[in-house]
């Protein structure tokens, strides 16, 4: 009868729950702390007072400031605290399986967009604390290194698929995809341009288009219709914007994301 009552297990899955439960109260206290006073300003007491836990339990799982804030990253870039990476997430998934390249590089995009949606705000926290905190610095770059890794299985699938331009550099198209997709990019386009979700999602899939009409790549052909006669060097792409419409960069004026296709420069 008792082993009816408390099956084999039973204790151990209560207890997984009760932990997995107490960390995603930390680590939501955390990421709130961290984004409203910065990474230096943040400490395991704090968090522990507004996870409601106690200051022992903080630091029995995480030991110091630096890994849990590793852990609030990590758990942002994926969007939970489940133990799957982002190459194992059915979104990435997706976009290394859709049937065409298009499809794949709007998928990809999509992918940036989410991953910048959830941790943008927190990676602006890790870049300052880089400058100050030396275990920040080596996480960061392990983040560069995670990023281009997950860039080399996105494109080198794609070359295995079969769905790349003959003759393309893959190193170089791998390289330089991996710096449009850095967290530091992201960072700059926003900062410097002002730059909206929507318009950095079009922004990428343009440009790991035009990367393939490149060196390496095919040549760009554009579409007559498209191009004004009296700028031939204005060569259009037209992508899909994420609202649904169309948004066309334009060689020659700096690629403006936030013109319409037909819509004169302002």
């Amino acid at each position: 009868m008792t082993a009816d009552v408390n099956p084999v297990g039973e204790g151990a899955t209560l207890r997984q729950a009760q932990t997995a439960l107490t960390e995603q109260r930390i680590v939501a206290a955390a990421t709130g702390l961290f984004l409203a006073d910065g990474y230096v300003a943040t400490t395991l007491e704090a968090v522990a007072r507004r996870a409601r836990v106690a200051a022992r339990t903080v630091y029995v799982r995480f030991g110091t400031k630096a890994a849990l804030f590793k852990r609030v990253v990590d758990v942002a870039i994926v969007g939970d605290t489940e133990p799957v990476d982002v190459l194992g997430r059915d979104w990435m998934i997706e976009a290394m399986t859709a049937p065409t390249l298009a499809g794949r590089i709007t998928a990809g995009a999509a992918v940036a967009r989410q991953i910048m949606e959830r941790t943008g705000a927190l990676f602006a926290v890790a870049q300052q604390a880089a400058a100050v905190e030396p275990l920040i610095a080596g996480y960061w770059q392990e983040g560069r290194e995670g990023s281009r890794h997950a860039q080399r299985v996105f494109w080198t699938r794609l070359s295995d698929d079969g769905l790349l331009p003959p003759d393309t550099d893959l190193s170089w198209l791998i390289d330089t995809a991996s710096v449009i997709a850095a967290a530091e990019t992201y960072l700059l386009v926003t900062r410097m341009l002002g730059w909206d979700l929507d318009t950095y999602q079009a922004w990428i899939a343009a440009t790991w288009t035009r990367l393939l009409t490149g060196p390496g790549g095919i040549s760009a052909l554009p579409d007559p219709e498209l191009v004004d006669e009296g700028s031939p060097d204005r060569v259009p792409l037209v992508v899909a914007h994420p609202a649904g419409q169309e948004v066309e960069f334009v060689g020659g004026d700096g690629g403006n994301p936030d013109r319409q296709v037909g819509e004169l420069p302002v």
